[in-house]
This record gives C-alpha cells, sequence and structure tokens, in this order.
C-alpha cells in the first residue's frame, strides 16, 4: 500500500482566477522572503561590526561545548533587526530560513542557527564593563570609516523618549509624555553616522551628566585623531554653565539652542516690534531678521555670542536664539545653515527608532537594555553603508531605511543547493535588478 502524503493546509479565503480555484500552501521547500540579506552579509563582513562587539564581551561557556559563537549570535540578530525582525522570538523560525542561513555561512540544509533563548542569554551577558568595551568600539569603529582623518567633525546629541510597560531598571515616570520610560542620549555626526547612545531614565539630563558623556566620547574620538576640531551641535537642553566650561576648556566649539529668558528678550524688545511693523506693512508671508549680541545667565563664567532670530508671520512673533563659540560666520549663516541642520539628527532618531525599532528595551536588566541599543546602533550602521553606496544624485542615496529594506532586503528567493554550488534564484520581475548589482559591485568601496 503506497505511502499518504500529509498536504499542508492551503489558506482559505482565495477567490479563483478564470474558473480555476487557487491553492496556496507553506510547501515550497527552500523558499526564503528575505534574499536581500546576502547584500548584507557581504556589507557587515566588510564592516566587521559583529565581531568588534563579540570582542568586547567573555564567552562564560566551554570552548568544546559551543554551538553558536558570540560573533554569530550577534551577526544572526543584526541582520533580523536589520530585515524587519526587532522581536528576538522572530528567531526560532528564521532559524531555519535558507538566505539566513547563507548569509550565516551555513549551508540550507545544514544546521539551524540559535534561538530565541540563545539570543536572549547573550542580551543578559555583558556587564558595566563589556558595555563599556562596546561604547569605545562604536566611537572606534566611527572613526575607522574614513579614508583620511577628518579636519573637523560635527557632534550632532539629542535625546529621544522611549516608552516601557513593564517593570525595567531605570525606568522612570515622565510628565511631559505621562508614562514610564527611558530618555537615551544619541550622538550622530553631521553626515548620520552612528556614534554612540546611552540608555538612562526618562528625564532632562543635568550638566554634569552631559559633561560625563561627552568627556568618555570625546576622550575615545581624540585617542583616534588627535587634533581633530569638534563642533558640539545640540538644543537647549544641552546649554548648561558645566557644558560650556567644559568645551572650552578641551577645545570644542559649540553650536547649541539657548532659552528664552527676560533678560534675553531685553535685548530684542525694538527688533521684534519693527519686524511686526515692516510684516503689517509689507505683503510678505513672513519677515525674519537677526542680531547679535554678548550676554551672559547668571549660572555663566563668561559672557557669550548670542544670536537672536526673530521671526513674524500670521500667527505672531516667534523669536529663538543661539549661543556660539565661534567668531566667524553672520548670524543668520549660522542659525540657518549650521544650526539649523541639527534637524536632519531627527531623521536619524527617526530611523535608528522607528525604521530599526530601537524602543525594544523590554529586558528587565539595565545592561540588557543598554546592549540592546548598541546591536540597533550596528543594524542602523548596515541599512545606512548601503544607502552610502548608492550614486549621489538618485533617490537611493535619501530613501528611508524601511524603504532601503522594503525595495533591497525583502525579495523572495528559491535556493537550491547542489554538489558544486549554491544557486539563488530571484524573481524575474525583480524591478531592483540593476542597483542590487551596483550596490554588491560597490561593497570594497566601504572604509573600514
Amino acid at each position: 500500500m503506497p505511502a499518504r502524503v500529509e498536504l499542508t493546509p492551503s489558506l482559505p479565503g482565495l477567490s479563483p482566477v478564470a474558473g480555476k480555484p487557487v491553492v496556496a500552501r507553506f510547501d515550497g521547500g527552500q523558499l526564503s522572503s528575505d534574499a536581500g540579506v546576502l547584500g548584507l552579509r557581504e556589507i557587515e563582513k566588510r564592516l566587521g561590526i559583529a565581531d568588534r562587539l563579540a570582542a568586547c564581551l567573555e564567552d562564560p561557556r566551554t570552548p568544546g561545548r559551543v554551538v553558536h559563537g558570540l560573533a554569530e549570535i550577534i551577526r544572526f540578530r543584526l541582520l533580523m533587526i536589520a530585515a524587519g525582525y526587532e522581536d528576538g522570538n522572530d528567531a526560532d523560525s528564521l532559524r531555519r530560513d535558507p538566505a539566513f542561513k547563507l548569509a550565516l555561512d551555513r549551508l540550507p540544509d545544514g544546521a539551524g542557527l540559535c534561538s530565541q533563548s540563545t539570543i536572549s542569554r547573550l542580551e543578559n551577558l555583558p556587564d558595566a564593563r563589556a558595555l563599556m568595551r562596546m561604547g569605545r568600539a562604536l566611537v572606534d569603529f566611527y572613526c575607522t570609516g574614513f579614508r583620511q582623518v577628518p579636519k573637523r567633525i560635527v557632534l550632532d546629541i539629542d535625546d529621544t523618549f522611549d516608552a516601557v510597560h513593564g517593570e525595567q531598571q531605570l525606568r522612570l515616570f515622565n510628565g511631559h509624555y505621562d508614562e514610564y520610560g527611558f530618555q537615551p542620549i544619541v550622538v550622530f555626526d553631521e553626515h548620520g553616522r552612528f556614534i554612540t547612545a546611552i540608555l538612562r531614565p526618562a528625564k532632562r539630563p543635568k550638566g554634569t551628566e552631559i559633561r560625563a558623556h561627552l568627556r568618555r566620547i570625546v576622550r575615545q574620538i581624540r585617542a583616534n585623531w588627535p587634533q581633530v576640531e569638534i563642533l558640539l551641535r545640540a538644543d537647549s537642553h544641552y546649554c548648561c554653565p558645566e557644558v560650556l566650561n567644559w568645551c572650552r576648556t578641551n577645545c570644542l566649539d559649540y553650536v547649541l539652542g539657548l532659552a528664552p529668558t527676560s533678560t534675553l528678550r531685553r535685548h530684542i524688545l525694538d527688533l521684534e516690534a519693527s519686524t511686526a511693523t515692516r510684516f503689517a506693512a509689507g505683503p510678505a508671508t513672513k519677515v525674519r531678521r537677526f542680531k547679535e549680541f554678548y550676554d551672559a545667565a547668571g549660572s555663566w563664567s563668561r559672557t557669550e555670542r548670542i544670536i537672536a532670530r526673530v521671526e513674524v508671520g500670521p500667527q505672531g512673533p516667534d523669536t529663538r536664539f543661539i549661543v556660539t563659540s565661534l567668531r566667524h560666520g553672520r548670524g543668520r549663516w549660522l542659525y540657518e545653515k549650521l544650526y539649523c541642520a541639527r534637524g536632519q539628527a531627527e531623521n536619524h532618531i527617526k530611523s535608528w527608532k522607528t525604521h530599526l525599532c530601537a524602543d525594544r528595551t523590554s529586558c528587565h536588566k539595565a545592561t540588557a537594555n543598554q546592549f540592546r541599543l548598541f546591536l540597533h546602533a550596528g543594524a542602523y550602521w548596515l541599512l545606512w553603508s548601503i544607502r552610502a553606496l548608492m550614486p549621489r544624485r538618485s533617490r537611493w542615496r535619501v530613501a528611508q531605511f524601511d524603504t532601503l529594506r522594503l525595495r533591497l532586503i525583502k525579495l523572495a528567493a528559491r535556493i537550491v543547493e547542489t554538489r558544486r554550488q549554491i544557486l539563488v534564484h530571484l524573481p524575474t520581475a525583480c524591478p531592483e535588478q540593476t542597483i542590487l548589482s551596483l550596490l554588491l559591485e560597490r561593497v570594497p568601496r566601504l572604509v573600514t
């Protein structure tokens, strides 16, 4: 009697086409919907992010019994996050995906990748010292990404709210957001390169805290580039006397937002009145003017150069202030071209937090959640590198991370292993064939 073949249940509710029923089952064999991770594999191998992070950890396991090395687990997690699988539970299914197996240097029919429980043990492995090493390793990795030492870099520092819904360590209630959470500090450079992320409670950082973080970051940058000039750019949260004094002592320039006060407004009352008169007299939708002056808050150790931007429109006057150590440049240029460019950092945070779901800080231990921020930083570097390899004036050079994932990573493929080679059959109708070929050709251009 012939053996009975058990068919996989078909998907219900599919309408017939041309009078013929449509039968869909999950029985295709070695298929993947994430063939683009093979391209990410080449980028990660070139950058070596997983190896750098793994080198900061001490593996407590017996070497002879290790099946999945630390670097392999981290590499799998980075590829998962970049491909849109931010939840570690997805590893239990993806460990059998042939494209992910190939990306981790395993054959499609070979042993599976690590499971969710292995990833969870890894996330809880680092202690505070290991995380400090990782933070330094990320800064070193940033510095190695340049063909030559830059004359000047701009550090964009900002924080973002991360809501939590458990009993995580360091969580704090934030009255502005009306919920518990974290408020990590994130640092990018002016081109969107990720430098570091620091987990912290959901409250406004004090000047002493900001100074401590800056000291560690700048020390590591100057360990690589002793002569580099650094410009700090941030909003008014970071304009504290401790920060100003430390920047001046350590030869950092700064352009910082400044919260308006009655003392500052005293300098621009006449300008606001004349600007309002000019707006009322003309057809312009808005009138914007600038004024420079020197002043100091009571807690400052010296007077600083302050630039006021006065704008009057249909909704009334709007005045902003910035403070800077720079002696060159007109006020308009410093505000509109230099300071306002920090708004791009909001887009970088969006890419990291929204498109890569860096707010998945659901572990109980603060060290595990800090490690997760570093893992998402590594995934950010993979997608940022894809964008950096694209032609300068193409739409891909400014594409969002979710667009890159949808068009270049979420690719269906049939994978066939023969005696001599591994065949990856991609869709003939794929609209991004040319750009995928160009991307892989340009991977050797990445500086490591």
